[in-house]
């Protein structure tokens, strides 16, 4: 024990050290006072006003948490309905419109088709006249050429 008493500063040392820290006044200023007389009651009052604000929330929960258990059950699935519901008139209403889209492509292509056919009729009657006249043209050359193919073959066979 007394080696613990050796280390220990005399209680006057202390009591002039904070001394020296403090300055030497009689109490509080006279605005340090005001401040003190105003904000203290209105401390009082925001810690009173919260604390009642505390015990409405409480109180709330416990008169309300039978009516929320009670609503519930209902509630939930009627609010799950009512967003699947709205999600599957949206889903109905995309596809409706992706359905119509694809219709208007369809018939401008369609439409497309019929002012172009003529044109179209045209160029095929023109190319088959011309694949038609290249065969005939061929076919009377082959027949051209076949007799005398034929007298080459029976000089062949004679000899």
């Amino acid at each position: 024990m007394a080696g613990r008493g050796e280390h220990r500063q005399p209680t006057g040392a202390i009591t002039e050290s904070v001394k020296s820290i403090v300055p030497d006044k009689q109490g509080p200023t006279r605005s340090q006072a005001i401040a003190v007389a105003t904000l203290f009651p209105t401390g009082g009052l925001l810690l009173t006003l919260s604390g009642l604000a505390l015990a409405a929330s409480v109180v709330g929960m416990g008169l309300l948490a039978p009516v929320f258990l009670l609503f519930s059950p209902v509630l939930v699935p009627a609010a799950l309905l009512m967003a699947l519901a709205v999600t599957g008139f949206l889903t109905s209403g995309a596809l409706g419109l992706g359905g119509l889209s694809s219709l208007a492509c369809f018939a401008r292509a369609a439409r497309d088709l019929v002012t172009k056919a003529p044109e179209t009729i045209e160029q095929s009657k023109r190319k088959m006249a011309e694949a038609a006249g290249a065969a005939g043209q061929k076919a009377k050359e082959v027949a051209q050429a076949l007799p005398s193919k034929a007298q080459e073959g029976a000089g062949k066979t004679d000899k």
